[in-house]
């Protein structure tokens, strides 16, 4: 079993088994600011920070037979004590968060991570309900608000979901362009639904297009930088050259959105065609902006 799903069911064990699903999300950040090396990271969603990566290991445990969901709480339902499988300074960080908010209610939790971590409730849509009106400037402040018009490149390689949402969120980049040829992967939160759902949640609006990628069966053996050199050269020839109406889309939206990001899977610029991409999309006429590699 994956470590931070005994964190999960831990946190669980804690709280006498049970935990509204509100309550769970919020003690679990307070937990993560306990932690080192953190289990799960968070981005500012609809109802404060949240966890996307928790809340799909909480329905893989509820298809093993360890968790069962109903429409408000996560319930543990085996008696195994999973707190004693844990690293000693993860059962310290359990008892901490027991002891110090056992007795919050979900309202409690919700404004106590709202008013010390405003960045998180952003987002929020019922924030207001708990913070005071000075509370919510500081919420207000936290917002990001750029006005430069940027053209953006991401990789996902080697980050949580949650963490390249937050660098799409401090950027304010308002469009993700997804430019695989298929937006397809093996890591959690990055395939196209997936991905697009996330976005939504934190409100980024996602567009995929797949004209400007390249295709798998041409992407291997690719072991030196002069591999991937030869594949960006023939790329710029054979797809860049061909697709100008897709890249005077691209440059269009990034008129009119202000801040977009391209993005595919590589973290290593150099490895990706979305350098090659930006670089053609500078190149014409009407490009006066900033590009920019996050």
């Amino acid at each position: 079993m994956y470590y931070r799903r005994k964190i999960l069911l831990s946190l669980l064990q804690a709280f006498d088994g049970e935990l509204d699903k509100m309550s769970l999300q919020k003690l679990l950040f307070l937990l993560s600011r306990q932690q080192t090396i953190k289990s799960f990271h968070f981005v500012p969603y609809k109802f404060g920070c949240f966890s996307f990566q928790a809340n799909v290991d909480l329905g893989t445990l509820v298809k093993y037979g360890l968790v069962a969901e109903s429409e408000k709480t996560w319930k543990k339902v085996n008696i195994i004590d999973y707190i004693r499988e844990l690293k000693p300074k993860d059962q310290l960080a359990i008892r901490y968060i027991k002891s110090h908010f056992g007795t919050y209610s979900k309202n409690e939790l919700m404004k106590l991570t709202d008013m010390n971590y405003p960045y998180y409730a952003i987002n929020s849509t019922i924030a207001s309900s708990v913070l005071s009106a000075e509370e919510m400037q500081k919420v207000e402040k936290q917002k990001p608000s750029r006005h430069e018009i940027v053209l953006f490149t991401i990789g996902y390689e080697g980050v949580s979901l949650e963490e390249y949402l937050n660098k799409l969120i401090v950027t304010d980049v308002k469009v993700l362009c997804d430019v695989r040829k298929n937006p397809l992967s093996m890591k959690y939160g990055f395939s196209k639904i997936q991905l697009q759902k996330a976005c939504k949640g934190v409100g980024i609006e996602y567009v995929h297009i797949s004209e400007v990628g390249i295709n798998s069966d041409i992407r291997q053996e690719l072991n030196t930088q002069s591999d991937y050199d030869k594949l960006f050269a023939f790329y710029r020839v054979n797809i860049l050259k061909n697709e100008t109406v897709k890249q005077l889309e691209i440059l269009a939206l990034l008129k009119n959105k202000g801040r977009i990001a391209l993005t595919c899977f590589e973290a290593n610029i150099c490895h990706c065609h979305r350098k090659h991409l930006a670089e053609s999309i500078a190149k014409m006429e009407d490009f006066t902006y900033e590009l920019k590699h996050i």
